[in-house]
């Protein structure tokens, strides 16, 4: 039997072991799901996880935050209504994860997002500009990336990290190929990653970023009538480098089909560099607002968007 390193408790040794046996039952457990979804058509898995996450999610904790935050959001709205979209919200979310398993055959189905609404994103194709590309928890973010692509950009992602490594090599796997500019880790405390996507943004490239959840570290900016915590991330790139800061959002229409929307968001250059910014990232989040308010059953209603910077972001 090998003996424990010197400086290894046995308790220490005995947590490491367990950690990794976890590790190795949820990357187990989520080849067996891929592989089930993958079985299916595109169509058949996403109205299916969908239906079952609409039966099952509503008895989970995070129910009755996505109520509360529409309560907060909607002030006028009956409980009924707000039972409707939450329940719409947890099929959305189910079919988001379904189709992320389904990344590779959507992509070769290029009918099923509807771009005629992108013009601001094709405008940019071959321009030689940078740009920096704002995206949303709205329909399925996750073929924003696809769409940027079919346009003829070359985006860079910014990604949280899974605390699984197993599982997170599976599902870097399944979203890399749709990031020809590269996908890179977001890490707390790290300025490797910002400085990679500021190269690649200033080498005429694009850069993806999801930009709607809360960022304690962030800016306060209006957002449902109430102020909200936002990253400032995406208009401080785009007005540090003098490129455009496009919004856009992946739509679902009906089923396994959608439509992606695009607005270039003015950028105040003054000798204000946060005011700008600040403005800049209000103006994001107002037209983040316009596409919620049209499709709410589509938005991320469980995150504490509202959250003071003491709160804990999710639980």
């Amino acid at each position: 039997m090998q003996s424990l390193p010197p400086t290894a408790r046995p308790d220490e040794a005995e947590q490491s072991i367990r950690v990794s046996l976890q590790h190795k039952l949820e990357a187990a457990g989520f080849c067996v799901i891929s592989r089930l979804i993958r079985s299916m058509s595109v169509d058949q898995a996403s109205a299916l996880i969908g239906w079952l996450w609409r039966i099952f999610a509503r008895h989970n904790a995070r129910h009755g935050r996505a109520l509360d935050n529409l309560a907060l959001a909607f002030p006028d709205m009956d409980e009924a209504e707000r039972q409707r979209i939450a329940l719409g919200m947890w099929d959305n979310l189910g079919r988001v994860f379904a189709e992320s398993f389904l990344l590779d055959q959507i992509g070769r189905e290029p009918d099923r997002v509807d771009l005629s609404g992108a013009e601001a994103v094709a405008r940019l194709a071959g321009s030689g500009r940078g740009a920096v590309l704002v995206s949303l928890h709205l329909g399925d973010w996750e073929l924003a990336s696809q769409a940027a692509m079919r346009l003829g950009l070359a985006p860079a992602g910014v990604y949280q990290e899974l605390r699984n490594p197993l599982v997170e090599a599976h599902v870097r796997a399944m979203r890399l190929p749709w990031y020809s500019g590269g996908l890179y880790k977001k890490k707390r405390g790290e300025d490797n990653t910002a400085l990679k996507i500021l190269r690649h943004v200033r080498a005429g490239g694009a850069v993806a970023i999801l930009g709607d959840l809360r960022d304690g570290r962030g800016v306060e900016v209006p957002f449902f009538g109430k102020q909200a915590w936002a990253t400032h991330f995406p208009a401080l790139i785009a007005r540090s480098l003098g490129v455009p800061l496009i919004a856009a959002a992946i739509i679902r229409t009906k089923g396994v089909h959608f439509t992606a929307k695009a607005v270039e968001i003015p950028i105040p250059r003054t000798t204000h560099r946060d005011a700008d910014v600040l403005a800049a990232t209000a103006e994001v989040h107002r037209v983040f607002e316009t596409w919620i308010r049209a499709n709410p059953e589509q938005w991320f209603w469980i995150h504490r968007k509202w959250a003071r910077p003491g709160e804990r972001a999710t639980d």
